[in-house]
């Protein structure tokens, strides 16, 4: 018969054993509870936030920065403005930069955007998207060779808020011909919003361009909001902007013809100096300049079908009818 026999001795030395085992891990959790608690500040919980910014969903909202500005900043001591009212961004198409700063003082606070032989819309479009401008109050986006000894910025800003205006331009000198004749400066009046005697055959409704609800793409001024919806619809492959002018009253209020308008107490001259169309290439035997013109009228009708047809595509979505808002000059 076996027996089996457990010395006391062995007995003892696994009961302590025990004993430490407990000790050891009471000690552990003790020890890592103490641990957790003084580094509670590095356990960070997952964020997730739908109605922030797309892509911006996992940042807590109160550290979002959703907008920016093109407001100067020193680097060095504390962060300034150099412009209280306006910040001036010049494009230039001709790689022509530092000879500004040579012949005017003011040229070396300013911003400066150099890409060759592109137009002011090409750049508007990646250089002034909405949010990057959404602290200022009014977008102006002119043309380089505008006469401005007769224009203050500030008394302007005075009329286009005077008369509720969401996009404006100012009046051009009656001396200089004028492609269309609501841009004239007229003498008797503050704002003007409606032209009477442009050609018959232009004019089929007053209240339509190019007789109303119209300024030119040459110097137009737009509101913020107006300038949200403008950006959005000028297209990335349409650098020269023809026909914009006709479909800017889609940006504003109905009636449009009373929120667009002409400022006359601040008029420039259009010096129609041929720079931007003489940087082409002689084509076909065509000019330079001849060349980009007819680029011009192609997009103006490349611009105009996409605008009918987009608008077509969304009434039919609706099952209605299309209404007639074409953006063509009768």
């Amino acid at each position: 018969m076996g027996i089996l026999s457990r010395s006391p001795t062995y007995g003892r030395r696994s009961e302590d054993n025990g004993y430490c085992v407990l000790a050891t891990a009471l000690f552990s959790v003790t020890f890592g509870i103490l641990l957790g608690l003084s580094f509670t500040s590095l356990w960070i919980p997952k964020i997730w936030v739908p109605s922030n910014p797309k892509g911006a969903e996992r940042l807590p909202p109160g550290i979002i920065a959703s907008e920016s500005d093109l407001y100067l900043r020193r680097f060095w001591g504390n962060p300034e403005e150099f412009s209280d009212n306006f910040t001036i961004v010049l494009f230039h198409y001709d790689g022509r930069t530092s000879e500004w700063d040579d012949e005017f003082e003011w040229s070396k606070n300013v911003i400066h955007i150099s890409v060759k032989k592109q137009t002011k819309w090409w750049y508007a479009k990646r250089f002034l998207h909405p949010d990057i401008v959404a602290r200022y109050d009014y977008i102006f986006m002119w043309d380089e060779d505008l006469g401005v000894d007769h224009f203050d910025a500030e008394k302007y800003l005075h009329m286009v808020k005077k008369h509720g205006l969401e996009i404006s331009q100012p009046g051009l000198d009656p001396e200089i011909v004028c492609t269309w004749k609501i841009t004239k400066k007229r003498e008797d009046v503050e704002v003007h919003k409606e032209e009477t005697n442009e050609k018959p055959e232009r004019c089929l409704d007053p209240h339509r361009p190019p007789c109303a609800a119209f300024v030119e793409i040459m110097a137009p001024g737009f509101s913020r909001d107006a300038w949200r919806c403008v950006w959005h619809m000028i297209q990335n492959d349409l650098v020269h902007g023809w026909g914009l002018d006709f479909a800017l009253r889609r940006c504003v209020e109905e009636p449009a013809y009373k929120k667009i308008g002409i400022v006359d107490t601040q008029w420039i001259v259009h010096q129609s100096i041929p720079s931007l169309g003489s940087q082409g290439k002689e084509e076909d035997g065509k000019s330079p300049g001849q060349g980009a013109r007819d680029r011009c009228y192609m997009e103006w009708a490349m611009f105009e079908k996409r605008v009918d047809e987009a608008e077509k595509e969304y009434f039919k979505s609706l099952q209605v009818q299309t209404p007639s808002n074409s953006t063509t000059l009768h």
